[in-house]
């Protein structure tokens, strides 16, 4: 049975999700504070399968809650739920490591599809043992194909070395790559990446290319695959001579 935990300090709203939750199937635990949160994510010796996240706690922020267990190791597939959907919040949700995000209020049929999607990603992850003959989601680059990335496991190989990119990392670097040799506005990529409003902050599209730049470069400070296009945004070259 998957067991999905909400972090959500409204109660009316917290027992309402348990309660169609738990009508599907799932086993629910709720919390009100990421204190609880982040004992209960890294402590617990069962672990969840999904999260629930609140932007708006007691204590700390679902961003600063999400930033702390991606750099803990957790990758727990996390859904975060705004009260507000600023664009600006929703990309710095996705930035913190987020999978998912809903503005509320939502629809709960949605919310339920959402979960149930990124349930079937994580059971993938864990039967990818035997993954599917042709999935036609990697791809080999670099000047030797040395650099591979799989974007059914959202793993980045780099000669010998694996790393693990957030969902939203991944789906940049896959727009990236369709658009190989483009220049590409930081617009354009939040608009198609993201499905944002072009007025949107675009400053954390380049954090999100620093990110990458460190896994795939050689030399992150001077980049070769992720290149600066001087008053347009960023190009990728597979190969570069």
């Amino acid at each position: 049975m998957n067991r999905i935990l909400i972090v959500e300090d409204e109660q009316h709203l917290a027992k309402g999700l348990c309660f169609n939750f738990e009508r599907e199937g799932y086993q629910v635990e709720a919390v009100e504070t990421a204190k609880d949160a982040l004992e209960r994510l890294m402590l617990n010796p069962v672990p969840f399968d999904v999260l629930v996240l609140d932007v708006m706690l007691p204590d700390k922020d679902g961003f600063t809650v999400m930033t702390e267990l991606r750099q803990a190791g957790q990758l727990i597939p996390t859904l975060m739920l705004t009260a507000r959907g600023h664009s600006a919040d929703v990309l710095r949700g996705f930035e913190a490591g987020a999978d998912d995000y809903l503005t509320k209020p939502f629809d709960l049929a949605i919310l339920l599809a959402r979960v149930r999607g990124l349930l079937r990603r994580r059971e993938w992850l864990q039967n990818r043992a035997h993954p599917p003959a042709a999935s036609g989601e990697s791809l080999q680059f670099g000047t030797a194909g040395e650099k591979t990335v799989d974007f059914d496991s959202l793993e980045l190989t780099v000669r010998d070395q694996v790393f693990r990119l957030t969902l939203m990392e991944a789906n940049l670097l896959k727009y990236l790559i369709r658009h190989e040799g483009k220049p590409l506005s930081r617009k354009a990529m939040i608009g198609d990446v993201w499905g944002l409003d072009e007025n949107t902050d675009t400053r954390p599209i380049d954090n999100f290319i620093v990110r990458l730049r460190r896994y795939i470069e050689d030399d992150p400070t001077r980049p070769r695959h992720l290149v600066t296009v001087r008053g347009v945004g960023y190009r990728f070259v597979s190969k570069p001579v």
